[in-house]
């Protein structure tokens, strides 16, 4: 039984089948989905679709890849919402929220500045409501690094990890852990699995990123074009970080559970 730390599960790719893709994550073993929101346009989707699964958790935050279109009221809408459901347990986080210098246009002026902007005015957020984050790193460690440090909010989970093992140290260091997910399956993806060999156990949580970031196994859809990820998967994910690890995939679940209960607290609710 393991959780799933990170599913778009309200995304437009699983309009058609959302109640089966459900379904078959209860099957599998799924006993937690954590369903971050994007914008502010998904706070309340996410929220409703977190109740309407049994297993169902949500994170309100406004994502870096969004920012470009978000308004700067758009964060008084975030402080609405976590004041209004602070009491909610299935609130769990603020997320996902962070930097992103992988597109070229974010990391150049005037976006830049605004990401930054926004990264730390929801990390006082999540500081005021007593949330752990779920963050978005990519190709941004030391710069989330650095605002972290500033605000020192209460941990999380560092969202698809895939930074040095000494950045890796630092955000542990401040109470976070690390979200292992599809991209662990591939043969080709070595800094991941050497982080995923070499991190204590206790550091890393399962995730899939549903629909993003499908593992190696997973097809194209003939009617779609598309390789979507799904949370069912995280089962697989868990026994592939098992092989790597060398050692028995209920250790892998048993470990990586605790460890998301850990840093989002409020998932213990959901056992």
């Amino acid at each position: 039984m393991a959780f799933d730390t990170h599913c778009h599960l309200d995304a437009q790719e699983f309009v058609h089948d959302r109640d089966a893709v459900i379904q078959s994550a209860c099957e599998a073993g799924v006993t937690g989905i954590v369903i971050p929101a994007v914008t502010k346009q998904n706070f309340d989707t996410v929220r409703v679709l977190a109740h309407r699964v049994s297993t169902g958790a949500y994170a309100l935050g406004i994502h870096p890849l969004f920012v470009p279109q978000a308004k700067i009221e758009d964060l008084d809408v975030l402080r609405q919402y976590l004041e209004q459901y602070r009491d909610d347990p299935k609130l769990v986080a603020v997320g996902e929220i962070g930097l992103d210098l992988f597109e070229t246009h974010l990391k150049q002026e005037p976006l830049l500045n605004k990401q930054i902007n926004f990264f730390k005015a929801q990390l006082e957020l999540a500081k005021t409501f007593e949330l752990p984050v779920i963050l978005h790193v990519r190709r941004a460690q030391d710069l989330v690094l650095k605002y972290l440090r500033q605000a020192r909010v209460s941990g999380g989970i560092a969202h698809a990890f895939n930074g040095s093992f000494q950045q890796a140290q630092q955000f542990i260091d401040l109470g976070f852990a690390l979200g292992m997910g599809g991209a662990l399956t591939y043969t080709r993806a070595l800094q991941i699995r050497r982080l995923a060999i070499n991190t204590n156990l206790e550091h890393l949580v399962l995730e899939t990123d549903s629909p993003d970031i499908a593992p190696e196994w997973v097809e194209v859809d003939s009617s779609s074009g598309l390789r979507r990820n799904s949370p069912d998967q995280v089962m697989k994910i868990a026994q592939v970080l098992a092989d790597l690890r060398q050692c028995d995939v209920s250790k892998v679940i048993s470990v990586t559970d605790q460890t998301a209960q850990r840093v989002l607290p409020k998932l213990n609710a959901l056992n």
